[in-house]
């Protein structure tokens, strides 16, 4: 069949390599170029072991710490809020624990394919370089705070994720750079990527290479008709017709969507980061500081931290006094850091759903239109698997993950 993927970042691509696999023919129609495109600033984790909505217990008990500083972990520009108000009254409902497992069966469900789908994809495209099996460390200043997870790594170990917990001399000899740590967990298993930029730019060559078309134009209206689909942009191009489409656009899905008539409570997350000369940190793996908002990971092009969230639309201009904030609270972990030397730094948006929960499944209007985004913080996690479920989906084979949890018509169902 001829399919048209609207969205060229890592679900998209993946999406396409998975396409090709079964010999449909795929364009790819994507401006480039987008600043704020998760897929190139990302912290770069395959985070498979992730198992926790968003909407959790942990959330909820630094929630008001959070939201009391301006430029910490969490925060809503005021003028925001009453667009945000919808996202919000769902993620409140989602956070009943019987919402709470429902998301937490899902979310493993996904994850636990996620990984197996990375090396597989990775392995087939000649790209297995591109993968760094070093774990992730997990650290807390506060023993107490470590304490109150101990529930959250229980049902990790009854999933069978592997999770040690660490003596404070096992984190001095692993990572001796790392000041002030009370607790920590080593996931073995955990993986991250070369970078993710990069990656992403080499799976864009190789589906080119493969015979998928690129239109570089922005996709401004989808248009099922009897016998074909059409997408149209606002370029030259005007028009692409296929037989099936999929929308992998991000947090600029949601216009699309709409206008098949899904009303999809997405949102953006927006992330910052900043990303210093490799070795600065002087890290040898992916560090979580847990409950301060920000992530570590030494790529191969730099040291990266980034996080935080910060609900204000895609209009608002960055805040990187948001990116300074981080910066000096790593310095509690890493004293010897001087955040004033050069440093790129870059603010993202994370398409985001109110239960964790990405959209993968078929429009209302017309199942010949198929939605593959809303990942949040599993963009890269997540991507390759979604790519086999909508390669599936749009062959008629079985998914390898029930998407029954991930449709678009579970917000009004």
């Amino acid at each position: 069949m001829r399919i048209t993927i609207i969205g060229a970042g890592i679900v998209g691509l993946a999406t396409a390599h998975a396409l090709l696999d079964q010999g449909h023919a795929v364009t790819l129609v994507d401006p480039g170029g987008k600043q704020g495109r998760p897929t190139d600033g990302n912290a770069g984790w395959i985070a498979h072991t992730d198992i926790m909505p968003l909407a959790s217990p942990k959330v909820w008990r630094n929630l008001p710490r959070w939201l009391m500083d301006p430029l910490g972990p969490l925060a809503i520009r005021p003028g925001y809020l009453p667009h945000l108000a919808p996202w919000l009254m769902r993620f409140v409902l989602a956070s009943s624990p019987a919402r709470i497992e429902s998301s937490i069966t899902a979310i493993r469900a996904i994850n636990a394919e996620a990984l197996p789908s990375w090396k597989a994809l990775l392995a087939s495209l000649d790209l297995a370089d591109h993968l760094r099996e070093r774990g992730l460390l997990t650290v807390w200043r506060d023993r107490s705070a470590f304490q109150k997870s101990e529930d959250v790594f229980a049902r990790q170990h009854q999933f069978g994720i592997a999770v040690e917990a660490l003596a404070s001399e096992d984190v001095a000899r692993i990572e001796p750079a790392l000041q002030n740590v009370e607790a920590a967990v080593l996931y073995p298993e955990i993986c991250h990527v070369s970078d993710p930029a990069i990656l992403a730019s080499e799976l864009l060559k190789l589906a080119l290479a493969r015979g998928a078309v690129q239109v570089a134009e922005q996709a401004v209206a989808v248009d099922p008709k009897d016998d074909i689909v059409h997408v149209h942009t606002d370029g030259d191009v005007k028009n692409v017709t296929s037989d099936r489409i999929v929308i992998a656009a991000g947090i600029w899905s949601r216009s699309l969507a709409q206008q098949l008539g899904d009303r999809i409570l997405l949102d953006t997350e927006r992330g910052y980061n900043a990303t210093f000369p490799k070795g600065t940190f002087g890290l040898g793996r992916p560090v979580m500081f847990e409950g301060e908002g920000f992530v570590t990971t030494p790529l191969d092009t730099g040291d990266r931290v980034g996080g935080a969230v910060e609900f204000a639309g895609t209009q608002a201009p960055p805040n990187h006094r948001r990116t300074d904030a981080i910066l000096q609270r790593l310095k509690r972990f890493l004293p010897h850091l001087d955040e004033t030397q050069p440093a790129k730094r870059w603010m993202g948006f994370r398409p985001s759903l109110p239960d964790s929960l990405p959209v993968i499944g078929p429009a209302s209007m017309d199942r010949r239109i198929l939605y593959a985004f809303g990942h949040g913080h599993h963009g890269l996690t997540q991507a390759a698997v979604t790519a086999r479920m909508a390669a599936a989906m749009i062959d008629g084979r079985s998914s390898p993950v029930d998407p029954t949890p991930f449709a678009a018509q579970r917000f009004w169902r």
